[in-house]
């Protein structure tokens, strides 16, 4: 298993460590963070990247529907599995939020390919 292919890198967002260093992440942390930057990163935002990001941006001013809620699933699993290929998705969902009705919950279950470890991110999206 090369555990390599998975990467390292600046964590995001930038810190340093205790020594002043910029600290680093590995492995899976760091396709953890490449699925949160595209998750956050509208289409069109990256200048020489006009393709890279997710497109749930566009309904920021959606009303909190099953329709809304079923794009978004779509979308997410379109990002992902066009942007990431560390991962295998596995399922996405969406929960709302009890205390903040603008607010959906996206959960995203995956597998990262090289070690077969399964994964789950919960992302924050604002509607309205």
């Amino acid at each position: 298993m090369d555990i390599d292919f998975l990467g390292v890198g600046w964590t995001l967002p930038i810190q340093l460590d205790e020594k002043g260093q910029i600290k680093v992440a590995r492995y899976e942390d760091v396709v953890r963070q490449s699925i949160w930057m595209i998750l956050s990163t509208a289409k069109g935002e990256r200048l020489m990247r006009p393709d890279f990001g997710c497109d749930i941006h566009e309904k920021v001013f959606s009303p909190n529907s099953l329709g809304t809620v079923g794009q978004i699933v779509s979308d997410v699993r379109d990002a992902l599995i066009e942007w990431e290929p560390r991962i295998d998705v596995l399922d996405v969902d969406t929960v709302p939020d009890c205390n903040q009705p603008n607010v959906i919950l996206i959960q995203v279950n995956y597998q990262v390919r090289t070690t077969n470890n399964i994964f789950n991110l919960v992302y924050p999206f604002y509607l309205q």
